[in-house]
């Protein structure tokens, strides 16, 4: 999982909470024939920040990333899971094992060993270590063997989970080189990737050159021989949308998310894209000891406040549905929908008064105090997401602010969304959207340890919650989905999270074809054409 943005935590609009993403739909056919040696250009919406990918949980440094690293299993655009480094894999909750392909050497020419990629495992696995994939590709205190003669990699986890094989299985894959030297990894790169970083400039853009070499990728392909597919890939940082469809309109770059007001003159002149359902509009509460928030009865009511629908018309810029659960629709293998029903209603008047049963009344000049203390909340959201976003910031203050909360704004760079998750920052609410393509990986997020130990950034404890997942953990796969709902609808019920839109987002390409896996162009699907 990760913040859900500049294409993945992971979250937010540029951000992905990591947990990597929503996969791609289908789109028309792009006009052309494929052809070799050209340049590829992706527009992405923010800086990634560290290119560390045990380091960080950013939709756009998973962007990045990919070209780099590749993962023991890889997703085709409709979902189904198919061979990447390993060429096969069997697991079960607790157990799973993957035997690495022939052949398989790192951008240094190095061949990758199953005791790099057990050592990989071992390090995202270890609390200590302070990767962002504890817990969410690996669990904590998982243990990997390597048996490098038979090119086998066994993991054994302490704990149940129910998605063992393909969480671990999607782990980036770090060569010798970086995990040896992991300062190397920051503006750089140490993969086994279809692409090597070339030239890294913060806030503008980052190069990459194919390797020729590169024999294996997603499936049976032998992706470096693939016609069409561009010697060179460029992300380019542009933050403003209109700029973006500007330069895909006049090829200048060749693929681009367009989500705002552009994208109706973008659909009008180009024939090709590719779409991803991912969530927008997600409240989330800081539940640390002493906030108000940390109150249920609190959140039910500022919830209760806010008219979601309205929020969702401006949030989505009028282009959204609402949310049916933590997992965008056409995602995971379960198909419930947990929102419905589950978060509270719209209503004013009941929400004030039930403020003030909690003890928060109105005060002189109408704000609400409580034991002399005024109830005053910092709301962040995320710039990356342009005016629709701080539109909807706006009219969430105003909502508060007229039931008399005090409400300060924050908008914050993506990258800035990183230390506020870390503890870093004093918030009381914030908009987050948190792309998951499984269940399993919203978990650490809402439960479990805090920052910096751990990635529960809310300080979310909901023992019913918790209850479900260890039911759901021990049964593979679509086993648990009931128990996997049940979860969910006990988190909405408390307001501890408040999933409100889901946005179906269009990725444009002019000059080059794509498809998208877990929410993210994928590197050895692209072909330029002309």
């Amino acid at each position: 999982m990760r913040y859900a943005g500049t294409t993945t935590l992971a979250m937010a609009g540029a951000l992905a909470l990591a947990l990597t993403a929503c996969s791609g739909g289908g789109g028309t056919s792009g006009s052309g024939k494929p052809v070799d040696g050209g340049t590829f250009t992706l527009a992405i919406a923010a800086d990634p920040g560290t290119l560390d990918p045990h380091a960080t949980t950013l939709s756009v440094a998973h962007q990045v990333g990919l070209f780099m690293y590749d993962s023991l299993m890889s997703r085709d655009a409709s979902g189904k899971e198919v061979p990447a480094l390993a060429g096969t894999w069997k697991s079960t909750p607790t157990t799973a094992s993957y035997t690495l392909r022939k052949g398989i050497t790192c951008s240094d020419g190095t061949p990758l060993t199953a005791k790099d990629v057990a050592d990989n495992i071992n390090y995202a696995s270890d609390p200590k270590k302070g990767s962002s994939m504890v817990g969410l590709y690996v669990p904590a205190g998982a243990k990997a063997k390597a048996d490098d003669a038979a090119r086998t990699v066994t993991v054994t986890s302490p704990s149940a989970d129910a998605f063992l094989g393909r969480n671990v299985g999607s782990l980036p894959i770090v060569c010798r080189k970086g995990l040896d030297d992991r300062s190397i990894l920051k503006q750089g790169g140490s993969g086994t990737g279809l692409f090597t970083l070339t030239q890294a400039v913060a806030d503008d853009h980052y190069t990459f050159t194919r390797r020729k070499d590169h024999t294996w990728g997603p499936g049976n392909q032998k992706a470096g021989s693939a016609k069409g597919l561009p010697d060179s890939v460029v992300l380019k940082v542009v933050r403003n949308e209109a700029t973006s469809a500007n330069l895909l309109l006049s090829k200048q770059i060749n693929a681009a998310l367009i989500t705002g007001q552009d994208k109706t003159r973008v659909q009008d002149r180009l024939d090709f894209k590719r779409t991803m359902h991912a969530p927008l509009g997600e409240l989330w509460f800081n539940q640390r000891r002493g906030a108000p928030t940390a109150d249920p009865e609190v959140r039910r009511a500022l919830t209760s406040i806010l008219d979601l629908a309205q929020l969702r018309k401006v949030i989505t810029n009028g282009a959204g549905e609402p949310a049916s659960g933590l997992v965008a629709k056409g995602q995971g293998p379960c198909a419930v929908d947990t929102v419905a029903g589950n978060l509270p209603d719209h209503d004013q008047a009941a929400a004030e008064a039930a403020l003030d049963a909690a003890g928060w009344t109105k005060g002189s000049g109408g704000v609400r105090q409580k034991d002399g203390k005024k109830l005053s909340l910092t709301f962040y959201y995320p710039t990356s997401r342009g005016a629709p976003m701080q539109n909807a910031a706006e009219l969430l203050r105003s909502f508060w602010q007229k039931a008399g909360v005090k409400v300060t704004l924050r908008g914050a760079a993506d990258s800035q969304f990183d230390q506020v998750l870390a503890g870093e920052g004093s918030w009381d609410a914030m908009f987050l959207p948190l792309t998951v393509t499984l269940p399993t990986q919203a978990v650490p997020f809402i439960s479990g340890p805090t920052s910096p130990g751990g990635n529960n950034f809310g300080s979310i404890d909901n023992p019913e919650y918790t209850a479900h997942v260890k039911a759901a953990s021990v049964l593979a796969g679509a086993k648990g989905c009931d128990e996997w709902a049940a979860a969910e609808k006990a988190l909405f019920r408390r307001a501890d999270v408040v999933p409100f839109a889901d946005l179906v987002t269009p990725v444009f390409g002019n000059g080059a074809t794509f498809d998208l896996i877990d929410g993210a162009v994928a590197p050895t699907s692209i072909r330029v054409v002309g």
